[in-house]
């Protein structure tokens, strides 16, 4: 029985040891929300603002301005931007990030997908993991922005992007990233990135007529890289905020798990150990009434 009660006992050590750790990456997770939550919810308004004025000067262009970035084409070949975390340990996350990637390819994109026109170009190294192993044709430039996250990090990204719709080479760019609503939701969303959607005419927003100065051609050439390179920024900084809030929500429940785990553990040792002294008991018992007789 002592040989019970010890693995019981050592069973123990390690829950807890691992409880400790879990609720350490909890707090540290938890910090890192704060300031990462902080980031998205001063860009939100920001970007979702340029967004609107990008649609609306799209829309509202005449036929005389060029912009290749709007321009739409049969789409043969497809860029899909898929933003995941570095490190595990947070749930479902990058899991749920992957599967709706493969999904999106599989229903919108598998005839190109069949022709091997299908790129991937992974931010975060999870996802740039699996598409490699999994023999996805992946750009391997830009998986490594969330060492040292910065707007010029995730703008040479957009950069490539944009190149790419430019000269012809792709022909559809879609962002799949999960959108921050609190530490224990995130939303994940496959949206068009290139070409520049415009607003349909049966949406409510109302094409704004605007003025440009010094010339509409010369503004759009200006401002429509910039809004682009926003729009991607803010969809990496939903991400980091989601990755966060992911980790600390499964950090939480690992150590809810842990005392569930400790319980259990602790009504076995108690259990062995009251029957070890009941087996010590009875022997000794046993043997003063042996010497009694």
């Amino acid at each position: 029985m002592s040989g019970a009660l010890k693995e019981v006992r050592n069973r123990i050590k390690s829950v807890q040891s691992t409880q400790q750790i879990t609720k350490a990456m909890k707090m540290v997770s938890a910090a890192k929300l704060r300031r990462a939550q902080d980031a998205i919810t001063q860009m939100r308004p920001y970007a979702k603002k340029l967004q609107e004025m990008l649609s609306n000067i799209v829309s509202s262009s005449d036929g005389d301005v060029s912009m290749d970035l709007a321009a739409e084409r049969a789409v043969e070949k497809v860029l899909i931007i898929v933003v995941t975390s570095d490190r595990g340990l947070c749930g479902g996350y990058n899991s749920n990030l992957i599967k709706l990637a493969k999904q999106t390819i599989n229903e919108k994109y598998t005839e190109q997908n069949r022709k091997g026109n299908v790129q991937i170009l992974p931010i975060g190294k999870k996802g740039f993991e699996f598409f490699t192993k999994n023999g996805f044709n992946v750009i391997n430039t830009y998986w490594d922005i969330f060492s040292g996250l910065s707007f010029e990090k995730v703008q040479t990204a957009a950069k490539y992007a944009m190149d790419a719709f430019a000269a012809k080479e792709i022909d559809a760019v879609e962002v799949i990233y999960s959108e921050f609503k609190n530490a224990a939701s995130q939303v994940y969303i496959a949206e068009p990135f290139l070409p520049v959607q415009k607003i349909n005419s049966t949406d409510n927003k109302r094409k704004s007529d605007f003025i440009f100065e010094p010339n509409q051609q010369v503004l759009i050439a200006e401002l429509m890289p910039k809004i682009l390179n926003t729009q991607l920024f803010k969809a990496v900084l939903d991400a980091n905020a989601s990755e966060h809030g992911a980790r600390m929500t499964a950090m939480d429940k690992a150590s809810d798990n842990a005392n569930e785990l400790l319980k259990s553990l602790k009504i076995s040792y108690n259990r062995a150990r009251q029957a070890a002294i009941t087996t010590e008991l009875t022997e000794i018992v046993s043997g003063a009434a042996a010497l009694q007789g």
